[in-house]
């Protein structure tokens, strides 16, 4: 007795038509890269609100008037670097996906986690320096 095969999804794409053309790839891996895209600019957007928000929001660290300066707009440079970095990349991608060629190595984890650790690092030096001086 035969059982129903369950519809399965399938890697076959379309053949190119011309010799010159390449096969369209897999809508799937489209949609994931504009996922990655719409995912860099939230991040991007948050980058550049929080870097907005300390420098009118924070209060100046005691002794050092310049330290939200130096905290917010790096944050917010580092905002327009992923939006621009990340739609570059995004059109890198889609280019090698319909090209069927391995994707391009992604530089934007390596640039967030060194700006985070340099912010982080920065602000705990404006507190301890700050707790020095106000004593």
């Amino acid at each position: 007795m035969d059982t129903p095969r369950q519809p399965q999804i399938s890697d076959r794409r379309p053949a190119a038509t011309d010799p010159g053309e390449a096969a369209a790839p897999d809508v799937r891996f489209l949609f994931a890269n504009e996922r990655t895209f719409l995912a860099w600019s939230r991040t991007a957007l948050a980058l550049v609100a929080a870097g907005l928000a300390g420098v009118q929001v924070l209060r100046p660290f005691p002794g050092i008037p310049w330290s939200r300066d130096l905290l917010g707009v790096p944050l917010m440079v580092l905002g327009a670097v992923i939006a621009t970095v990340g739609y570059l990349e995004f059109r890198r991608n889609h280019r090698a996906l319909h090209q069927r060629r391995p994707l391009p190595r992604s530089w934007l984890p390596t640039i967030l986690a060194v700006a985070v650790t340099v912010t982080a690092l920065t602000s705990v030096l404006f507190v301890l320096v700050s707790t020095v001086r106000s004593r």
